[in-house]
């Protein structure tokens, strides 16, 4: 997901989609512990995905209050 589609989401969107990321990250980690999964990097991609929908989802909650 590129960042402007990112911007284009909702504030549910966003926690939904934060969500989904966390828990595709929990199992990418479990995979990854139980036997090394094949593209390890993905793991660093997930966290970086988090990082990026939780500061859009902090600008949107500021522009609110704004």
């Amino acid at each position: 997901m590129k960042n402007n589609e990112i911007q284009a989401l909702s504030a549910d969107q966003l926690k939904e989609q934060i969500a989904q990321e966390k828990e595709r990250l929990l199992r990418l980690k479990f995979a990854h512990a139980v036997s090394p999964i094949e593209n390890p990097m993905r793991i660093r991609a997930s966290r970086k995905q988090i990082a990026r929908l939780n500061t859009e989802l902090t600008v949107k909650s500021n522009q609110q209050q704004s």
